[in-house]
């Protein structure tokens, strides 16, 4: 089982499960695409890292660092900040859902960016979530 790709999987999930965030942005522009700029608005699933959390002989417990991209055509950051404080929301209400012999011990969203794109038309914004994965007898 790739543990990167079920925090990724069950992060979009629970983003396209929240009402707060569809009314934001439509459940097809969720996306994990190589897109700039991307739909707009969107959220696109960014890059990733998962790391050995080093608590257990077993090697049972992964830290894996996701990034979400949000983007929106608009003259300031307003739109992309709405968006980022319920995908925060989102995460936050609870542990991710994921497939059995895996379980989710944290969710964090440890940081937010918000910038303007270098061209002027589009607001973006970066959303790092941390989840801890812990791998348990299916």
């Amino acid at each position: 089982m790739n543990v990167d790709l079920e925090v990724q999987k069950a992060i979009r999930a629970r983003l396209v499960s929240a009402a707060a965030v569809v009314a934001l942005v439509p459940v097809s522009s969720v996306l994990d695409v190589n897109q700039r700029p991307a739909p707009s608005p969107s959220i696109i699933l960014g890059d990733s890292q998962a790391l050995d959390e080093g608590t257990s002989l077993r090697r049972a417990h992964t830290r894996v660092y996701h990034t979400l991209h949000v983007w929106k055509k608009e003259a300031s950051l307003e739109g992309v900040k709405t968006i980022c404080g319920e995908i925060r929301s989102a995460l936050h209400s609870g542990r991710l859902a994921f497939p059995a012999g895996l379980a989710c011990a944290d969710v964090l969203v440890s940081s937010m960016r918000f910038m303007r794109d270098p061209g002027g038309e589009y607001a973006h914004g970066v959303v790092v979530v941390e989840v801890l994965a812990a791998e348990v007898a299916a």
